[in-house]
Order: structure tokens, then C-alpha cells, then sequence
């Protein structure tokens, strides 16, 4: 599961990379957990163009009758997401992209006393933004009540992220952009699409040990973004060769 990441620069400074026409000057958000409102980035119809939506962080499906006590779905599981009645029509017809700087995930440890958790800081290699596949929802309530949300898909690791966790996100690349967007409902799209529905490349991401803090989400600040400091706990923590830069 992917239950928390982070936006640094801008929604308006995505714009080339993703495009779509223009976005908000947004600030950045070091901490972003489910429910919070997010950026997805989705083709409109008639014409198609890409847009930038800000939408619920965990999708209710339009049959949900009461979406305030609906269970958040921040995640969808690539293996299941064409059958599971909440996710398979959304896999077909609303599907986004999800922007980021990148995510934080945690790495069950072991000391002499118990089972602790560290955190990591997931990023690009080159430091661009990344683009989470997700899928998104519109739910309509009886009273006109409107509400749109998200699921980001994950699926199992790559052989860097097994290191620390048994899942990931999807990361897709920008010539995936156009095929991923593109709503045309034919088995040949399908099989594309299913085609992308895996682990990203190790070469893509790396990875490094950064304070637990990151775990409070009332905790957002830059310094969740700086490595361990700690020699000792940098050593026992962090897998061999993920280290990675700040952006």
C-alpha cells in the first residue's frame, strides 16, 4: 500500500511535462495523506484536452450510499482492478494521472527489543515529477451533492523497492501519457493498458532513510525530506546502493 507522498514544486510548473494549459500556482505539500484534496491530471471530452482536477484522495464508487462512512480506497490493486465492482469501470473509462515529487513508504525493521517501522523517501532519479497511475470516480448523491476521487494503483515491487516494502505505485513515463489517457473502450486498449500495469524500471527511482517523523501527518515541513543524520541508524537502515539525492 501507498498511503502517503509528497508535491513539491507547483501544479503550474507540471504543466509542460503533462499537458494540460494551466494550472494554480500551488504551494508544496510535504505530506499528503488520504482524504486530503489532490491534483489529478484527466482528459475532458468534446474536445478531448487535458485538464488538472483537484479531487478526493481515496475513491468512492458511484453505487456507495453513503460516501462520508465509505471506507477510503486509496488504493487499487492492479491484479484485481478489472474485477472489483468499486474499480472496474473507472480501469476502463476514468482513468488520470496522479503528479508527485514522489512518496514515502515504510520498511518493517527488526531491533533487540521489538518491530519498529523506518521511513523512506521514494524520488525520480533524474529529480522530475513523477505520474501516478490512478483511476478517479464521480459519486452523485440524491440531494445534487457531487463528489470526485481518486485511487492510485499499486502493484508488486521492483527488485530496489522489494528492499523496503512488498508493494509500489504505479510510475508511469511520459510517452505512456497519450495511451494511458485515452479512453477508447476496445480489447486492443485494454491489453495496452494492462501492458503498464507494472513495476517501473530500477533505474527510474532510488531511495533513502529519512526520520520517522514523516508518519504524524500533522508534521509538514522540508525537513521530512533530509536523509538520516545518524551514521549508525543510515548504516543498519538504508538497503546497499539506495541512497538517493535530494531534489
Amino acid at each position: 500500500m501507498c498511503g502517503r507522498y509528497h508535491i513539491l514544486r507547483p501544479i503550474a510548473a507540471m504543466a509542460e511535462l503533462f499537458g494540460f494549459g494551466s494550472g494554480p500556482n500551488t504551494g508544496p505539500a510535504y505530506n499528503i495523506a488520504p482524504t486530503m484534496p489532490v491534483p489529478i491530471v484527466r482528459l475532458t471530452p468534446n474536445p478531448p484536452k487535458r485538464e488538472v482536477a483537484f479531487v478526493r484522495w481515496g475513491l468512492i464508487p458511484s453505487w456507495s450510499k453513503d460516501p462520508l462512512h465509505h471506507s477510503p480506497l486509496i488504493n487499487a490493486r492492479v491484479e484485481t482492478v478489472w474485477q472489483k465492482p468499486s474499480f472496474k469501470s473507472a480501469i476502463v473509462r476514468r482513468r488520470c494521472l496522479m503528479p508527485a515529487d514522489g512518496f514515502w513508504e515504510w520498511q518493517r525493521t527488526v531491533d533487540d527489543s521489538a518491530h519498529k517501522k523506518q521511513a523512506y523517501r521514494v524520488h525520480r532519479t533524474d529529480d522530475q515529477p513523477m505520474a501516478f497511475g490512478g483511476i478517479w470516480e464521480h459519486w452523485l448523491g440524491a440531494d445534487g451533492s457531487e463528489i470526485e476521487s481518486v485511487a492510485m494503483l499499486t502493484c508488486e515491487p521492483n527488485r530496489l523497492m522489494s528492499k523496503i516494502h512488498h508493494r509500489m505505485p504505479i510510475i508511469l513515463q511520459p510517452d505512456q501519457f497519450d495511451a494511458w489517457l485515452d479512453h477508447q473502450e476496445t480489447p486492443e486498449k485494454n491489453r495496452q493498458i494492462a501492458d503498464m500495469l507494472v513495476p517501473c524500471a530500477e533505474n527510474i527511482i532510488a531511495l533513502y532513510a529519512v526520520h520517522n517523523r514523516v508518519g504524524n501527518v500533522r508534521n509538514n515541513d522540508a525537513d521530512l525530506l533530509l536523509p538520516l543524520r545518524n551514521s549508525d541508524e543510515q548504516a543498519k537502515m538504508v538497503p546497499n546502493g539506495t541512497q538517493g539525492n535530494l531534489l
